[in-house]
């Protein structure tokens, strides 16, 4: 038995789909935890490029079955649409896809919602994807979200809806001036909750289950430690826990069952929307890293602000999820920089910062303390063996490694599955 968490060290983005794709292999069950279809995975396989929003990476791989747990939140109509998209590029996922029958559910007038509240924000507006994310999640702390289980229930869901647009129209109407957009919902819904009835399931009991059989679940986090609504960069967060903490919450397995977590960071930094960055490059630079890197969202298409490696937030990402082996994706983005500044620590007011700053406004006005090391100015696209690296480029893993007191389990060289190095001996070697 083993039940491995796969979380972001940084902002998300950081190439968690390609990892968790390459890990699956390994696994019986590839489990998503936590977020909505806000969180585009993108892997490369046989030269196709996937896109996955809520369905978990694993199933790329035809043996493996997938789960969509209790605490991501589940817009019906994305989730068809991903359904018919992996089905016309040959992919069937009837009998390997697995739907929490707990999970709640996005419906459009959370979008709406979320649209009226980011305009009226102005200048202070969070950066959101306006998918009805964080209004869902707020319906579900409210008690008053709608679930999976409601839907496969055509008359109580009904009856439920009604209910809920009645006072959402209500709240609209008074604090944006505008009514809902609601025609037809409880129709539409209804079709598309038939479409996804056949996956649906008690995904406590599955997974529960397959472990207590001896087999494996992979656990796929969503965006990362550092917009996780408890411990990140408030309010300029997600809505839901994208620590290692949510894989249990999100997916009713308990800590015990947990056996390892890895984070994933890329070589340098990056984030989407507003909020402190404290090691945001100059725009040229950025520019620079962003076109190397193909920093944009792969489902928003927003271009990422980019920045160099920043060690006191993955410190804190280490601590907070207890991370055994972390992955560095991207190396292969620095193949042609002179020299890579390293964010060692932060300074406030002229002292220095022991512990990562609870405010934004905090954030935001540390200065970062830099360490320059020497770039390698050769390619390391492809390569799959440590060994062949530059030796400027395993200095300047083993600095970050000797920094954070964590192994560098995996290193990512290129977008493809193969292009990965697993060095011999880590923890995460001995877990697949």
């Amino acid at each position: 038995m083993k039940a491995i968490v796969v979380i972001g060290a940084q902002w998300g983005d950081e190439g968690k789909g390609k990892v968790v794709d390459y890990l699956a292999g390994s696994f019986d069950y590839i489990a998503r935890c936590a977020g909505g279809h806000n969180a585009g995975h993108t892997v490369i396989f046989n030269s196709h490029r996937f896109i996955l929003q809520l369905i978990p990476c694993g199933v790329l791989r035809p043996d493996k079955q997938a789960v969509i747990g209790s605490g991501v939140v589940v817009d019906p109509a994305a989730l068809v649409a991903e359904l018919e998209n992996l089905c016309k590029a040959g992919i069937c996922l009837d009998g390997r896809l697995h739907l929490s029958n707990r999970a709640h559910l996005i419906f459009p007038y959370h979008r709406q919602m979320e649209k009226a509240a980011e305009a009226a924000r102005g200048a202070a507006k969070i950066g959101t994807t306006s998918r009805g994310i964080g209004p869902a999640y707020e319906d579900k702390m409210a008690r008053q979200g709608l679930r999976v289980c409601d839907l496969m229930d055509p008359a109580g869901f009904r009856e439920k809806l009604e209910r809920v647009v009645r006072e959402k129209d209500a709240v609209c109407r008074a604090a944006y001036g505008t009514p809902l957009d609601v025609a037809g919902l409880i129709e539409q819904s209804l079709e598309l909750g038939e479409r996804i009835r056949g996956y649906v399931a008690d995904t406590a009991d599955l997974l529960n289950g397959a472990l207590a059989r001896g087999q494996s679940v992979l656990i796929e986090g969503a965006q990362g430690t550092m917009l996780d609504i408890d411990h990140g960069t408030y309010p300029y967060v997600t809505s839901s826990s994208a620590t290692a903490g949510g894989a249990c919450t999100g997916l009713g397995i308990a800590p015990t069952r947990i056996t390892g977590t890895v984070g994933v960071t890329k070589a340098y930094t990056t984030r989407v929307g507003s909020g402190p960055f404290p090691t945001e490059m100059p725009d040229l630079e950025a520019s620079q890293v962003r076109d190397r890197g193909r920093e944009y969202g792969a489902v928003t298409g927003r271009p990422r602000r980019c920045g160099w490696l920043d060690l006191p937030l993955l410190r804190y990402a280490v601590m907070i999820n207890g991370i055994g082996s972390l992955v560095v994706t991207k190396l292969d983005v620095f193949d042609t920089q002179r020299e890579i500044q390293v964010c060692v620590g932060y300074c406030y007011k002229g002292s220095p910062v022991r512990e990562m700053p609870p405010t934004a406004e905090q954030l935001a006005a540390v200065e970062p303390v830099y360490r320059t090391l020497p770039g390698w100015e050769s390619s390391t696209y492809g390569i799959r063996d440590a060994a062949s690296l530059p030796q400027a480029a395993r200095n300047y893993l083993k600095f970050i490694s000797d920094d954070l007191g964590c192994e560098i389990g995996m290193i990512s060289t290129g977008p493809e599955r193969d292009a990965t190095i697993v060095p011999p001996g880590t923890k995460l070697a001995s877990w697949l």
